[in-house]
């Protein structure tokens, strides 16, 4: 990413309210209620090969078309070793379905696939709170994350692998993240090449490529309006006021979003990237994007990878 991604104290915060319905995907959107039941039936899963449709990233590249090397962003102070290489990783927590499809090419390369990547991806639920730091305020008034009420594994919870096939394709069941001060919404993502699956996780190997993947301003408020979301009240920052996104698009990391149902947001979203790296570099996870001031126990997305004062101390280890 280039230009300057530190906007310290200077992000305008954008209040979250109900609005109109919103036109998505050439339909009419409407609030209501949802959950994570239903998910595997929304999104009937198909083979991951280039001729599915829906499995094209319209507004990145096309394997026929390469694309910028992509530039690795601060992997933020709430990664954790050894999550677990799980297609869906929901763990029953609710909120909007997400099938996210990625592909991974090398972009040094003419953009070819890179089989046997092992794609990595951690976010927060839909009240702003990471597995593993469940204690960390994410600004705001939001209930506790214990209310939930969910039988997810506070360890593990939205975090996990998956191996990209021949055509360096991989695809997470998940839900739509929900936001924390003074973070846009987001999902980090890290690509390692040279491991392998061991135990459940993936070992050894190096880091590629770390970033972050986001969500258009539009749909993200939208969403944001529906339960469970809607119970996490307070200022929202928007892509363009975000210390991370520095307005690339794709390149940036900016997801292209499909929706399962064109009048219905709690149906669900199809995200779709292709992801630009280099097989040879290392990322150090201590990329560019720091910056502004969280309120007490928030989350900052600091290149030092050290999770708040007052988080839960986590578990390196994760277990099914």
């Amino acid at each position: 990413m280039t230009g300057n991604l530190e906007k310290h104290g200077n992000h305008r915060d954008k209040t979250i309210s109900r609005r109109r319905a919103l036109a998505v995907t050439g339909g009419t959107v409407a609030a209501g209620g949802l959950a994570v039941a239903g998910l595997q039936s929304a999104f009937a899963d198909t083979a991951d090969t280039t001729t599915d449709a829906d499995a094209t990233a319209t507004a990145t590249s096309t394997s026929s078309e390469c694309m910028t090397l992509m530039t690795s962003v601060t992997e933020g102070p709430y990664y954790l070793d050894g999550a677990l290489v799980r297609k869906d990783i929901t763990e029953g927590k609710a909120g909007v379905p997400l099938t996210l499809r990625l592909t991974v090419v090398d972009a040094t390369d003419g953009c070819t696939p890179v089989k046997g990547a092992a794609v990595e991806i951690w976010h927060c639920d839909a009240w702003g709170y990471y597995s593993g730091y469940t204690t960390a305020n994410p600004g705001g008034s939001a209930p506790a994350e214990s209310e939930e009420g969910d039988s997810a594994n506070d360890q593990t919870y939205l975090r996990g692998y998956q191996i990209a096939n021949a055509n360096g394709v991989v695809k997470f069941e998940t839900i739509f993240p929900g936001w924390y001060t003074p973070r846009t919404c987001h999902i980090h993502v890290k690509v390692h090449t040279g491991g392998e699956k061991e135990d459940g996780t993936y070992e050894g190997g190096k880091v590629n490529y770390t970033g972050q993947l986001f969500f258009a301003d539009d749909i993200a408020e939208e969403i944001f309006t529906l339960d469970p979301y809607s119970k996490h009240t307070g200022s929202y920052t928007v892509l363009a006021d975000d210390m991370v996104y520095d307005g690339g698009g794709a390149t940036s990391g900016l997801l292209t979003l499909k929706a399962v149902h064109k009048k219905d947001p709690s149906k669900g979203y199809k995200g779709s990237l292709t992801l630009g790296v280099d097989p040879d570099a290392e990322s150090t996870g201590a990329g560019s994007g720091g910056g502004g001031t969280p309120p007490s126990g928030a989350p900052s997305d600091a290149p030092t990878g050290t999770p708040p004062s007052d988080s839960a101390s986590p578990t390196a280890s994760a277990s099914s």
